[in-house]
């Protein structure tokens, strides 16, 4: 089980208010920082890796 410091799909797209699905295409197609941990096959963010990302991101209104 992943540390409940670490973000998965679900945790990110609640932090930025889309889908799940949306974030894995975002992965998919590049658009996410890589993950900080992989476990079982699954990625995990630290919550400052994608804060950081998402003040990076274009058209950010945060």
């Amino acid at each position: 089980m992943a540390d409940r410091g670490l973000w998965s799909y679900k945790e990110i797209a609640a932090h930025i208010r889309v889908q799940p699905d949306t974030v894995r295409s975002y992965r998919k197609h590049g658009l996410l920082p890589p993950p900080d941990v992989t476990e079982g096959g699954r990625p995990f963010w630290y919550p400052h890796t994608i804060e950081l990302w998402v003040s990076r991101r274009p058209g950010n209104r945060r």
